[in-house]
């Protein structure tokens, strides 16, 4: 998979790119992702990139020509059209469903606005879809591309050590993950439960089962409408309810 960012910023995404896990995976060649300066695709001798809007209003607007200009260079260089997705608070939320989507494209230009955002003209000509990150304004789509790189990322062949590394996490299978504990086996007067300590696999895994199912109840219970369920964890969400429901019957008495 490769991945190219369009950016006013190169070195501030270059900085993030290089840390952590995404950035070992980069330089092991597990992961192809690379930043473009848009600026460098303008014919202005000053690099502008930005102009004033038509019918007027507060600040600057990117420019069609050299966001177009870049993404014919990676046409090029890619040998094919790339998957294009625009950085855009009016673009659908972001989820682990579409970070799993994306490991599946061979190729993805992300394009990051700024200002108060880009000529509509070049979004319509070049653009696949608009991604958010949240339902907020930020100053450029930089951490946005950021946040979607480093969530597709980690999903792609030998970047963690391990499948096991993400299936386990929070919304691989709708549901939230369980809670985790390290040494030492009390911190605070609170003690690490019992059942990780005993060594008996088959009750971890079921313990770990069941606090994911009482997370996502009292985090995110939205999320279980639409989570992969067994009956037995419809039987187990039935009593964790029922309590609920006497625990509050009994506060109001």
């Amino acid at each position: 998979m490769r991945i190219e960012i369009a950016t006013l910023f190169p070195e501030m995404c270059e900085t993030v790119l290089g840390e952590s896990i995404i950035g070992r995976a980069r330089r092991a060649g597990k992961l192809n992702v690379h930043c473009r300066n848009i600026r460098d695709y303008t014919l202005d001798k000053h690099r502008r990139v930005d102009d004033t809007p038509y019918g007027g209003g507060k600040g600057m607007l990117m420019q069609a020509e050299p966001i177009y200009r870049c993404f014919e260079a990676v046409c090029q260089d890619f040998g094919c059209r790339p998957h294009v997705i625009f950085m855009s608070p009016q673009g659908k939320v972001f989820t682990q469903q579409r970070a799993r989507e994306l490991t599946c494209m061979e190729n993805v230009l992300i394009l990051c606005g700024h200002y108060e955002g880009v000529d509509q003209r070049v979004l319509d000509e070049i653009v696949d879809e608009e991604i958010s990150i949240g339902d907020f304004v930020l100053t450029g789509g930089e951490l946005g591309a950021l946040v979607v790189v480093d969530a597709v990322g980690r999903l792609c062949q030998g970047v963690l050590a391990d499948d096991s590394c993400f299936m386990e996490e929070s919304h691989w299978n709708g549901l939230l993950e369980h809670p985790h504990y390290t040494r030492p086996p009390v911190w605070h007067n609170r003690e690490v439960p019992e059942v990780l300590q005993n060594g008996n696999h088959a009750k971890i895994d079921q313990w770990r089962r069941e606090q994911s199912l009482e997370n996502t109840l009292n985090k995110r219970p939205d999320l279980l409408k639409q989570a992969e369920l067994t009956p037995k964890d419809r039987q187990y969400l039935a009593r964790l309810l029922e309590q609920r429901d006497k625990e509050e019957r009994k506060n109001e008495a």
